[in-house]
């Protein structure tokens, strides 16, 4: 049995790494997926052909989540293309690495935008599209969970804010039957984030299980949250590390 058959999901930042993974992952358990993406269109047509070979549909939707209009529209246009909306990953995000002292204004507001203001209005534009049973699933970090290393500031505070905002809107929308949980993804390989290099060693050497992960070891904890099997769950975190916070 499909565990997400007739299901109907929007993934934002899908086209590459974590959040083409967890598409395919949706897809390939019934779901039909939408997707955002933003600067390679040639990545958004191979996930949206990856989505299709499972037998699902794909709906590719150009949007920049840090553009607040962008967000909401690509949240109607999921839900108009799609025939409604059953599931919201917000995975859309960015990593800068400054010193506090080097942090502009400008990059502190571009990071909330895109890491946390997007997921905001993702999730109050989708609510009320969503049926009861419908589910949200936020992509924070172990990074919203302890600073390891000086320089990531701006994407601790936006994860660890994001962290916060699960917990807040699994008590606002449990009325509604829908439920809110985040994934703290740790050492996961993709093309930004190769294991290899200083800091992939770093990495390595703080994580139990001595080695980075997979974005496909993501979208298997997102199935499972976005499915029926999760329906006690909400306003909780599941740490996806190998053991980086153990």
């Amino acid at each position: 049995m499909e565990r997400l058959a007739d299901k109907k999901a929007l993934v934002t930042g899908g086209s590459r790494g974590i959040g083409a993974a967890i598409a395919r992952g949706l897809a390939s358990e019934g779901a039909d997926v939408a997707f955002t993406w933003y600067s390679s269109a040639d990545a958004a047509e191979a996930t949206a052909t990856a989505i299709r070979q499972t037998g699902a549909r794909a709906f590719p939707i150009r949007a920049d989540s840090g553009d607040g209009d962008a967000a909401r529209s690509a949240v109607a246009s999921a839900y108009e293309q799609l025939g409604g909306l059953d599931i919201l990953v917000n995975n859309a995000g960015m990593f800068e690495r400054r010193l506090l002292q080097d942090t502009s204004d400008e990059e502190f507001d571009r990071v909330m935008a895109v890491n946390l203001r997007g997921a905001y209005i993702a999730i109050k534009t989708a609510a009320p599209l969503m049926p009861k049973g419908g589910r949200i699933i936020n992509l924070s970090s172990t990074f919203g969970a302890r600073v390891p290393s000086p320089g990531i500031g701006l994407y601790a505070t936006s994860k660890f804010a994001l962290a916060g905002m699960t917990r807040a809107y699994a008590r606002d929308l449990a009325s509604l039957g829908i439920t809110v949980n985040a994934i703290q993804p740790g050492a996961i390989a993709t093309d930004m984030n190769p294991a290899s290099g200083s800091h992939a060693r770093l990495m390595t050497m703080m994580t139990a299980l001595g080695r980075y992960g997979e974005p496909e070891d993501i979208a298997r904890a997102a199935v499972f949250l976005a499915s029926d099997e999760s329906s006690y769950l909400t306003g909780t975190t599941i740490n996806v590390d190998g053991g980086f916070e153990a």
